[in-house]
């Protein structure tokens, strides 16, 4: 009995260990951040991913008879982007700096290591800002509730990939990093975490919309896009690197969002 007591507590950890480091949200408790919390923690990600959905939702839901939808989808999308803290945003510029930099291996690493951030990455972040905020007042103006329904899997899938760029690449520094603590993860956590992805989405359109033969469709959908948008960066930037980094899954997670996103509301805008 104290050895599943344990197993519990330590799976409860690993949660709490991977709502603590993916968002800002503040959890009255202290983790002990050993290889093993690291590395169960990876599984939880599409259920953090939830989390942060389903607040973005609500605040949706909200603010949509107070303001007019350009305005709730600037507050969407920042309220979005400090929920992680602008963590992945800060991966994803540090990524442009390097690799738009067209420099040898060595000195794009050097300069994704680099604090400070630089003309591309700017730029980058600009558009992406931009094309984001554009994306979501679309989705308040076109199809309200629906769209704003499925844009709470978003985060599910982007955070679910992550899980399989640790497991699938190597870690391109030699030096300890930040994503070099997610070393001890394997594929068969990046599977877990796909199957809680699918569980996730499947219970989450069978309690909006009851289970209709879209349902399937949707999920692979969401799995399609993802995991191409993914499979693609990741090989590429992989070839580049010599491996990823914790900056490129980062960047992975906020271009795979920005891809469902933009896939969302172009389904709506074209059956609606």
């Amino acid at each position: 009995m104290r050895s599943l007591r344990m197993v519990i507590i330590g799976w409860l950890q690993a949660f709490a260990a991977a709502v603590k480091f993916l968002t800002r949200i503040p959890l009255p408790v202290t983790i002990p951040y050993t290889d093993a919390h690291f590395r169960r923690s990876v599984v939880f990600y599409p259920y953090v991913g939830l989390l942060i959905g389903l607040i973005v939702t609500v605040a949706g839901f909200l603010l949509d008879p107070v303001f007019p939808a350009s305005v709730s989808g600037i507050l969407l999308v920042a309220l979005w982007t400090l929920l992680s803290g602008a963590l992945h945003l800060d991966g994803l510029m540090d990524t442009a700096d390097g690799l738009l930099s067209h420099r040898s291996r060595e000195r794009m690493l050097e300069i994704m290591k680099d604090s400070r951030v630089g003309a591309m990455g700017v730029i980058v972040c600009v558009f992406y800002i931009g094309l984001k905020i554009a994306l979501t007042i679309s989705l308040l103006e076109d199809r309200r509730e629906e769209g704003l329904m499925l844009l709470m899997l978003i985060p599910v899938w982007s955070r679910n990939f992550m899980v399989t760029a640790i497991a699938g690449w190597p870690y391109a520094r030699k030096e300890q990093g930040l994503g070099s603590l997610y070393r001890s993860a394997r594929m068969k956590h990046a599977v877990i975490s796909g199957l809680g992805a699918i569980l996730l989405s499947a219970a989450i359109l069978f309690l909006i919309f009851g289970w209709t033969g879209t349902a399937g469709l949707v999920i692979l959908s969401f799995a399609f896009v993802s995991y191409g948008i993914g499979f693609a960066m990741a090989a590429a930037i992989s070839r580049k690197l010599g491996g990823l980094t914790g900056d490129v899954y980062g960047a992975l997670n906020e271009c795979i969002e920005l891809g469902l996103l933009l896939a969302l509301v172009s389904y709506l805008y074209n059956v609606g």
